[in-house]
């Protein structure tokens, strides 16, 4: 992420190169790949004018243009009605508030003919074409879990460009093949085919299970908690306790929450120059009885300028100890996210009915 006009924003470009270099890779170790496929984070997009070139930067979901375009949301379609109709948790960076921030702040650029999420993007600049993938759709909180379409009601409600929204495809659909010069730079043909194009819809495809009811915990720089249901859960109570509904694969909802996850722990690494590695932190954090606890999914840490200085002002504002050292913040932070998964799984089986008696980690931060 970089700031860029003003805003925090994807270096796309650097994105897509990665992508190259390591099919390039795939070529020189005679490893061709049958297809390829890509996944990201939810919720982020771009916009597509009628050449298919990108209208403006691709803003990232950590930029604050969404500040307060929920209260716009509301004033067209209430919080209630909402997610009674999506299932989907209220995140003030979900793309339904993005588009808003777009519509108030920049309403030219939303005289777009596309939008893509950003690995739909990814893989229409590997192959030429556009599809709209359905699990990272339905993070948009645009799109109805009875149908698996989008809810194109409320979307002339809000006033969105309703031709942008594309028919919306099944993971594992093949959308077709590399482009010719793409081709050429890589030095090899394949399919390209839609995964879960969410990261954790193909996370929680990939939990070892075999179980009915299994919970999992997608760790990486967010937390994701859940467990999967036949059937949204779109009822007041999952709503309070901001439970989502996100499509996972062959139709099944991603039923979860969204905890704020090892972002933080990374923040603070950066911050104190990299000098330790995360198993370093972890044994400091185990070394120490540091006795401190935070709300993990405080708005305080969602992108602050220091996360340390974060984590200090919100320890001493509850009138807690204050931690100094990289011990005493990873032991913050580890026990705080423990009491969060902790208090999630109690939540998972007071709404669903059932006890899980296993945990399974899967992800980059497992």
């Amino acid at each position: 992420m970089q700031k860029r006009d003003g805003e925090k924003v994807w270096d796309i470009e650097a994105l897509f190169e990665a992508v190259l270099a390591g099919m390039k890779k795939c070529r020189e170790l005679g490893k061709i790949p049958v297809s390829v496929g890509i996944d990201t984070w939810a919720v982020d997009f771009v916009l597509l004018d009628k050449d298919d070139q990108r209208i403006g930067n691709a803003v990232a979901y950590r930029d604050d243009r969404t500040k307060g375009m929920d209260e716009e949301v509301y004033r067209t379609v209430p919080e209630e009605e909402l997610y009674a109709s999506t299932g989907i948790q209220k995140q003030i960076f979900n793309s339904i508030y993005q588009l808003m921030a777009w519509k108030k702040k920049k309403p030219e650029q939303l005289e777009a003919e596309t939008l893509l999420m950003i690995p739909d993007y990814l893989n229409f600049l590997l192959s030429g074409v556009k599809a709209q993938e359905y699990t990272n759709a339905t993070t948009t909180q645009l799109v109805n879990p009875e149908t698996g379409d989008w809810n194109r009601e409320m979307i002339q409600k809000l006033g969105y460009p309703e031709k942008i929204f594309l028919p919306i495809r099944e993971p594992g659909t093949v959308i077709g093949r590399l482009k010719k010069e793409i081709q050429e730079q890589v030095g090899f043909d394949c399919e390209i085919v839609l995964p879960a194009t969410h990261d954790t819809g193909s996370a929680v495809v990939a939990v070892p299970s075999n179980e009915e009811h299994v919970l999992y915990i997608s760790s990486g720089t967010w937390s994701l908690m859940g467990t999967e249901l036949k059937e949204a859960d779109c009822g007041t109570e999952a709503m309070q306790h901001n439970f989502t509904n996100e499509g996972g694969y062959n139709r099944k909802y991603r039923f979860l929450k969204n905890i704020m996850g090892l972002w933080m722990i990374q923040s603070v690494r950066h911050e104190l120059k990299d000098a330790y590695s995360f198993g370093q932190l972890c044994q400091m954090a185990e070394e120490t009885d540091f006795p401190s606890r935070v709300p993990v999914n405080d708005q305080a840490f969602l992108a602050p300028d220091q996360m340390i200085a974060a984590i200090q002002e919100v320890c001493r504002n509850s009138g807690q100890p204050v931690p100094e050292t990289a011990g005493e913040l990873a032991a913050v932070i580890y026990k705080s996210l423990a009491d969060s998964y902790r208090e999630t799984a109690e939540e998972i089986e007071a709404l669903t009915g059932k006890h899980y008696d296993t945990i399974h980690i899967v992800g980059g931060g497992s």
